[in-house]
């Protein structure tokens, strides 16, 4: 467990270091069937070493202390047996293209992770309530992300350190994506087919644990 503690506090703060999220968001990875550990409720970035998160049941009522909107956790851990870690956070690119109920296409390498797209929840509003929650988690459907229109996005992924990765992916997509509409060069930049999203979203070379290291670097429990 104490593993799993330090895995979620490394993840946490990460999100936070990278600009990824600032006083709202949290992050999570799933225990079993049954239960998964959410970091403590309080800014990412404030989490203090060693400072425990809170089990919390997949089906049930959220303990006391745990964040309103982590029934989103609850519900896509219900729903898909695959998915071991899910991020909450705050990207300003996403947030920027989420208000124009727009996700980013998959124009470059990292976009190619999001090849089918990145789902779209077209609601503002906090989901502290679990019929909110189940429903953003059905509009997630199979997909790793959801972006929430003006409110973030939530990422699902098979590990905490993935989970962390795509979010960042996800926003450099974004990111990219508010540059060549900046630059009008929507039309005449290109977007990768889905063959070409499925050779290039490669998990070969430690892709994945290379970007997490480079994430975590500089925390004060390395």
């Amino acid at each position: 467990m104490n593993a799993v503690d330090l895995e979620v506090r490394l993840a946490a703060r990460a999100l936070a270091r990278h600009g990824l999220a600032h006083a709202y968001g949290h992050c999570s990875r799933r225990l079993g069937d049954d239960e998964f550990l959410v970091c403590a409720a309080r800014p990412m970035g404030c989490i203090g070493v060693g400072e425990a998160g809170s089990i919390v049941p997949v089906r049930g009522a959220l303990p006391a202390g745990v964040l309103g909107e982590v029934r989103i956790h609850q519900q896509i851990y219900a729903r898909r047996r695959d998915v071991k870690a899910v991020a909450r956070s705050m990207p300003p690119a996403l947030m920027a293209l989420g208000t124009a109920r727009r996700t980013p296409r998959p124009r470059h390498g990292l976009g190619a992770y999001f090849g089918d797209g990145a789902a779209l929840w077209d609601d503002p509003q906090l989901a502290r309530g679990d019929e909110a929650a189940a429903a953003i988690a059905e509009t997630l459907g199979a997909r790793n992300a959801i972006v929430m229109r003006g409110n973030g996005v939530v990422v699902a992924a098979d590990s905490l350190p993935k989970a962390v990765v795509l979010t960042w992916y996800l926003e450099d997509a974004a990111r990219l994506e508010l540059a060549v509409l900046a630059a009008g060069l929507d039309a005449a930049s290109v977007v990768l087919s889905r063959d070409e999203c499925m050779r290039r979203a490669t998990t070969e070379g430690a892709i994945f644990e290379r970007m997490w290291d480079h994430l975590v670097a500089g925390d004060p429990e390395l």
